[in-house]
């Protein structure tokens, strides 16, 4: 059996391609020793492969001896070893990369970054999501060539970055501007995921378009019943039938409010000043008699 931790050929179905036509290995000994299953090799030696490889010497690359595939010919219970490990291939400098698949949502994830942590650098910027600051200063000037189609969204959900990766860059950056550490878990760690508050969010905006709605229809309500009012009001000063009562609705603007009906008819004003006459003629008459 194959060590554990015996690391795997640089370019495993090249190798194992290289092995099944140049060689008398078994099966089992060219997918252990690649990290194949034994029905990929079987495929490859069929030729009913989806894909075609190249195949890769393993000797010339230093990863396997002659005096190897010779004892792995004779023993076919023989596991091959690995005489020299490839280099393991590890990027220490450049942008970072990004599928090609998920390179069309960068501008989103900008968007989104410059809206909720505009204390984050373009350099911090640049270095999460993998772009430049040409295209980041063209984001926050609204002068991208796509800036129309662009919509702020979480890069953690995009994919962009790791939630953790966010977080040591959105620390660093308050600690850098010198904003207060206990502001940060409210924006960061409110202990709900950012698919939870994008649902309340969404729940917010509907519930104040639903609110709009209803205090429009209200105020259209309130004017209709005005105008009838209005217009029942005249037909009556008119001489004509006014109609039936019109029933105010639940909810009247200030300017009926304001409007006190009048409760006294007029037939009773009538006395009321007959009776005033009558009483200043009497004190009038008390008046001149202590004269005469």
């Amino acid at each position: 059996m194959a060590q554990k931790d015996q690391p795997k050929p640089l370019m495993p179905h090249a190798t194992a391609t290289w092995l099944v036509d140049h060689t008398g290995l078994s099966f089992e000994q060219i997918a252990e020793f690649c990290g194949l299953h034994i029905l990929e090799v079987q495929a490859m030696a069929d030729d009913l492969a989806g894909s075609k490889y190249t195949g890769r010497d393993p000797v010339h690359a230093g990863e396997l001896t002659l005096g190897e595939i010779k004892a792995g010919e004779e023993d076919s219970e023989y596991t091959l070893k690995m005489h020299k490990a490839p280099v393991e291939v590890t990027r220490t400098k450049g942008p970072r990369y990004t599928p090609v698949s998920k390179r069309q949502d960068k501008p989103d994830g900008i968007a989104w970054i410059l809206r909720n942590h505009p204390e984050v650098s373009d350099a911090q910027i640049g270095k999460l999501i993998g772009t430049t600051r040409n295209t980041i200063g063209a984001i926050r000037e609204r002068s991208h060539w796509n800036i129309q189609n662009i919509q702020p969204k979480d890069p953690v959900t995009l994919g962009l970055c790791s939630q953790r990766e966010l977080d040591a860059v959105v620390a660093k950056a308050a600690k850098r501007a010198g904003v207060a550490e206990e502001a940060a878990p409210v924006e960061i760690g409110d202990g709900r995921s950012d698919k939870e508050r994008l649902i309340d969010e969404l729940r917010a905006e509907r519930d104040a378009n639903v609110k709009a709605a209803a205090e429009a229809a209200q105020e259209a309500e309130a004017e209709a019943w005005l105008a009838r009012k209005r217009a029942a009001e005249e037909a009556g000063e008119d001489g004509v039938d006014a109609p039936e009562r019109i029933d105010p609705p639940a909810f009247a603007p200030s300017e009926s409010v304001n409007e006190e009906p009048i409760t006294a008819p007029l037939d009773d004003a009538a006395p009321a000043e007959g009776e005033e006459a009558a009483g200043d003629q009497a004190e009038d008459e008390e008046t001149e008699k202590p004269s005469e």
